[in-house]
């Protein structure tokens, strides 16, 4: 367990309440970094330290299994359950005071309902070390072709990303980084409080256990830096609207040389004036003339790569469906799917006098039965 846990309120410190839905944290983390970091804020010495808090903090609450402990450590503290461990006679009733490490608290309780974890049992200690970088998310807003072909774009990604010089490590290149003295290079440090100890990352290397000699000139030490960077994405034939595209490597930086994290780009479709999209198949309502309809034809259907000729049988009624194949969805494996085009006939709205009496000539001499006369019986 971070002893940050006990001592700071990271919702107070994002401005959200803890009950903040991951895209709201994120929000608020976006809006305070770019406020509060040292490169915008170059007159203000505290500038760098709010940055830290607010980089801390949306570490913790933008991993869910982080904020669970954290939240968890936060209710045991409001809830003075750490105060009943206290007092001079001991846990037992022992004459003398003892000392408990959290870590090996952890360790005895680790059997019960998962309360060693929660305290930092077994393997879990201070967070100190590489960390996996945040994953970010980025929209990419894309036409109906381009979703059903696939497509290869580029997306400008604004945010926390690796430092360009130092390539993360914070020294100014070609200068050594040494050994960190106060912690030995372990990047923790114990502190007592009490009746516990805590194991908390080491104030003095920010729990890298490593000492930068010479920062780097670019991002001051820290290894990161703020701008936008162009980032490659290649979308695969038939994507969804909605869909994720998850690009390993290319999120939030990781910290003390861990690893980044993913960026998730999300995929909003534009609709179609003419195609709509049904699993594999491509699907258009096509409009034919009451002629074509009673006497049959072939028309032309337009696809999304030229036009096909679609023969239409006599006697067609609105509503059909026909099936031109391989001309919908393309994939990269297997068949490609179907268009379905669908038929409308359309009826005219202005006749002239010689449409009109042709008309009536053919329904007084072939139009004998009321086609509604079976609905009535």
């Amino acid at each position: 367990m971070n002893k940050d846990w006990v001592d700071k309120d990271y919702y107070k410190v994002l401005g959200v309440s803890n009950t903040a839905e991951q895209a709201e944290i994120k929000r608020a983390y976006r809006k305070l970094a770019q406020a509060n970091h040292p490169d915008a804020n170059p007159d203000d010495p505290s500038a760098e330290s709010r940055f830290k808090d607010i980089s801390e903090a949306y570490a913790t609450l933008s991993h869910e299994d982080q904020r669970k402990e954290y939240d968890d450590v936060r209710r045991m503290v409001n809830s003075g359950t750490f105060g009943g461990f206290g007092g001079s006679a001991g846990p037992y009733g022992g004459g003398s005071q003892q000392r408990v490490r959290v870590e090996d608290l952890g360790d005895l309780l680790g059997g019960f309902g998962g309360l060693g974890d929660l305290l930092g049992g077994g393997t879990r200690r201070a967070r100190a070390g590489p960390q996996r970088g945040a994953d970010t998310q980025a929209t990419l807003h894309m036409s109906f072709e381009d979703a059903i072909k696939g497509i290869t774009t580029t997306i400008a990604v604004d945010g926390e990303t690796t430092c360009h010089l130092c390539h993360g490590s914070g020294a100014e290149p070609g200068t050594k980084i040494d050994l960190c003295q106060s912690c030995g290079g372990s990047g923790t440090t114990a502190q007592n409080q009490g009746f516990f100890s805590f194991a908390q990352p080491c104030r003095q290397c920010q729990g890298t256990g490593r000492m930068v000699v010479q920062p780097c000139s670019n991002c001051r030490g820290r290894g990161t830096e703020v701008r936008t960077r162009k980032i490659n994405v290649k979308i695969p034939p038939g994507v969804k609207d909605g869909s994720t595209i998850r690009l390993k490597g290319k999120g939030g930086p990781g910290s003390a040389g861990g690893p980044a994290g993913d960026l998730l780009v999300r995929t909003k479709v534009d609709n179609h004036r003419l195609f709509g999209k049904r699993g594999d198949h491509l699907t258009a309502t096509i409009p034919i003339t009451f002629t074509e309809a009673a006497l049959g034809a072939e028309i032309t259907v337009p696809t999304l790569d030229g036009s096909v000729r679609l023969k239409v049988p006599a006697g067609t009624t609105t509503g059909q469906t026909f099936r031109v194949r391989g001309k919908g969805v393309p994939k990269t494996k297997g068949k490609p799917g179907d268009l379905l085009v669908t038929v409308e006939v359309t009826v005219p709205k202005k006749l002239s006098r010689e449409a009109k009496k042709l008309l009536e000539q053919y329904r007084e001499e072939f139009e004998t039965d009321d086609p509604r006369a079976r609905l009535l019986t």
